[in-house]
């Protein structure tokens, strides 16, 4: 029942940014940031106090996706502060070889720190490497083998 409550309840207060004047949504601000409101804006003010009050009631977003988050905006801003790359999580160990067989003849592609080693030649994508070998576009994953199963779970 309570979540039902903390529904109702936030549903209540994102209805009434709404018909907050700028002046009462940086009240606001000061309330659920204890920080001066960074500007007029009434649709910055309006959105970001809404995902505040979800985030304070509901909890914020996940260890792992701030960390992604922190990682991307490091590579974006050209920063190597975290010692780990971004890669997929689908993609094998460093090192590992996979192999393929496409209209008879054997495909062996290598995995890299930063991408895929095929007949010497660095790939950022699977899929990149799959079309070379079919001439068509293809889930690079899927034609490895990699895609996770849906029924697995």
């Amino acid at each position: 029942m309570q979540k039902q409550d903390d529904k109702t309840q936030v549903l209540a207060r994102l209805a009434a940014l709404k018909d907050m004047s700028v002046k009462q949504l940086k009240a606001e601000w000061g309330k659920l940031f204890e920080t001066e409101a960074p500007n007029n804006s009434r649709s910055f003010l309006e959105q970001r106090l809404a995902y505040r009050i979800q985030e304070l009631t509901f909890g914020g977003l996940s260890k792992p996706v701030r960390q992604l988050l922190d990682a991307l905006a490091d590579e974006v801003e050209g920063k190597k502060v975290r010692k780990s790359v971004i890669s997929d999580p689908r993609n094998p160990v460093i090192g590992t070889r996979l192999v393929r067989e496409w209209n008879g003849a054997e495909h062996v592609i290598t995995v890299l720190k930063d991408g895929f080693d095929w007949q010497g030649r660095r790939y950022k994508s699977l899929s990149a490497i799959a079309r070379d070998i079919t001439g068509t576009q293809w889930n690079g994953y899927r034609f490895f083998g990699l895609r996770e199963r849906k029924d697995a779970a």
